[in-house]
């Protein structure tokens, strides 16, 4: 069964959609987390950030940019919350690669990013450094 996103993409769903080229799709979150969170997607069906080639990162980030401008140009926020949920772990519940542009405002209720998640380890920082580098 073909993915919601890969739907969107092929216009056979249709969205709200603020942002489109030949690769990405940007549209309005049908759940939003603020006014104006749009969710930014490949058009071809994608897994995770590991399956895109370095090639399309570029640009597709360059689609995020575009679309970040367009949000604080027209909607005036005081700033952006910009992440990606990697995995069912994470809260990935799409398993499409897609990136959420979230508009901010002082004392909007939201936190920064590194309050999604507690998880310290026993292990100091150079064990770790260690681990990554080895």
């Amino acid at each position: 069964m073909e993915c919601i996103f890969c739907k969107i993409g092929k216009k056979e769903i249709r969205t709200n959609t603020v942002y489109e080229d030949d690769d990405t799709v940007g549209i309005l979150d049908i759940h939003p987390r603020a006014p104006g969170h749009v969710v930014l997607f490949p058009k071809d069906h994608i897994h995770s950030i590991l399956d895109m080639s370095e090639e399309r990162i570029g640009s597709f980030f360059s689609s995020v940019q575009r679309v970040t401008g367009l949000l604080k140009e027209k909607i005036a926020p005081e700033g952006f919350t910009i992440g990606i949920n990697h995995g069912e772990a994470a809260g990935q519940e799409i398993a499409h690669l897609h990136v959420h542009v979230i508009p901010r405002w002082k004392n909007d209720g939201g936190s920064c990013i590194q309050s999604i998640v507690e998880h310290t380890s026993k292990e100091s920082l150079d064990d770790i450094y260690k681990k990554i580098i080895s």
